[in-house]
């Protein structure tokens, strides 16, 4: 085991050197650096086409282990009030910090940004009727291949209750899933070895293409965002981890490093939500809730984008000279926050989000969109870094509440004690949970 750990030690030293090498070629030579855009772009895709299936195989194997439907519902009823409030909480601090320092004051709308924030606009997110519809895949299959995550979630919640009721046929189904929940996980072990090539890529690129000049007129919002971001985490995040489970933030954030380097490399938190699952679970929160805390979580709890829709409203306004009041502030985002369901884990998703919610509540502002078009790929980081953080924490915070959640196992693999396995992702006596699992099923 020594050995695997070692072998996956230097992959992520290897990340860490391919960004450091990526900014460089980036400030260096620019135009060569733009063209080295399809290397990020192939490992995220690759690591995308596997979130489905694991996805799929942690939900049914979570929900079809399960002994009673009402535990399911419970996590599920819980995770949405949580994230509710979470997202509330979390607009609420950016609501605070943006009117206390009013960026984008001074600024002047060019004609290219105006036409930037108009191209933006015209891929803006879809309404909320539409995105409800959207999660009904074409077909039983069509969901794992849509790249859908809440599509997959529908039907193997559909799939999970399902396998209960068809006694030992069921069973056996079951053990056959968690088969292939372990060649899916081993696959993406495999591809987690193209991460530093993917890293570069994506790094080289946005650099060249933004270099640091560009960003000096922007400085204030972006530091703005970056130290709210901060305050949400370990102010907010913190607090309430410790509260419910008494898990230092600290000992978390440690424990799931590997993940914020990925992200922080690629900028996209899709990235590491298989990584979150299986690392939920070796935690020591159950199948069922962990599969449907991370999966609803990254539709649902988005934290950082709140955080983002709200200071990148405040700054367009103030830039425009077009001020909002207190009450039009809280109208403006909670109206975003309702069109913003889907677009955690997407690069630059949170950019059409922001240019639909003004188009439709705010349609003088859109315009603005272009201001920040520059420097939203570097606030990206930021957003995917919180919404990851974000559904960490709710993650243990709902299998604690839920009973689903074994403190004595977190203790000892915070502690390092039990270190997760990179080879597999899945613990070892997992068979022996599935034998548990069949007389639930059974008569």
């Amino acid at each position: 085991m020594s050995v695997r750990r070692d072998r996956t030690h230097w992959l992520y030293l290897a990340v860490i050197v391919a960004v450091v090498a990526g900014i460089v070629v980036g400030l260096v030579a620019p135009a060569f650096a733009k063209e080295l855009k399809p290397l990020g772009t192939a490992f995220i895709a690759l690591i995308k086409m596997m979130i489905s299936p694991v996805i799929f195989c942690s939900i049914v194997i979570g929900v079809g282990s399960a002994r009673k439907a009402a535990t399911v519902g419970r996590i599920g009823g819980l995770a949405l009030v949580y994230f509710l409030a979470m997202s509330t909480i979390a607009l609420a601090i950016g609501l605070v910090v943006g009117n206390v320092l009013h960026p984008g004051a001074g600024l002047h709308l060019t004609d290219a940004a105006r036409a930037a924030g108009g191209k933006a606009a015209a891929g803006a997110s879809e309404g909320t009727v539409d995105f409800l519809l959207d999660i009904i895949p074409t077909s039983l299959f069509s969901s794992l291949t849509s790249g859908s995550v809440l599509q997959t979630l529908l039907i193997a919640l559909l799939v999970g209750f399902a396998l209960p009721s068809l006694g030992k046929s069921g069973a056996a189904i079951l053990r056959g899933v968690e088969h292939v929940q372990r060649l899916v996980f081993r696959i993406l072990a495999m591809v987690m070895w193209a991460a530093p090539v993917g890293a570069f890529g994506a790094i080289a690129a946005v650099v060249g293409a933004g270099g640091w000049l560009a960003l000096v007129s922007l400085l204030q919002i972006m530091v703005g965002f970056y130290v709210t971001c901060v305050i949400f985490v370990f102010l907010v995040l913190g607090p309430v981890l410790y509260a419910v489970s008494r898990i230092n933030i600290f000992s978390l954030l440690r424990y799931l490093s590997r993940e914020f380097l990925l992200i922080l490399s690629t900028s996209s938190s899709d990235i590491a939500l298989p990584r979150l699952i299986a690392k939920m679970q070796h935690l020591g929160v159950s199948r069922s809730a962990a599969g449907l805390s991370v999966s609803t979580g990254y539709s649902f709890n988005l934290d950082g984008t709140a955080i983002y829709l709200t200071m990148a409203s405040l700054f367009i306004a103030n830039a425009l000279g077009r001020p909002m009041a207190i009450g039009e502030q809280i109208a403006l985002l909670a109206f975003m926050i309702i069109a913003s369901k889907g677009a955690a884990g997407v690069s630059g998703a949170g950019l059409a989000t922001l240019a639909g919610g003004l188009q439709a509540h705010r349609p003088d502002l859109v315009d603005g969109v272009g201001l920040i078009v520059g420097i939203d790929r570097f606030m990206s980081e930021a957003r995917a870094l919180t919404n990851f953080a974000g559904n960490a924490v709710a993650t243990i915070v709902i299998g604690r509440w839920t009973g689903n959640l074994d403190p004595d196992r977190a203790a000892l693999v915070l502690s390092g004690d039990l270190p997760f396995d990179e080879r597999t992702m899945l613990d070892e006596p997992e068979p022996a949970k599935a034998e548990e699992a069949v007389p639930a099923m059974s008569g």
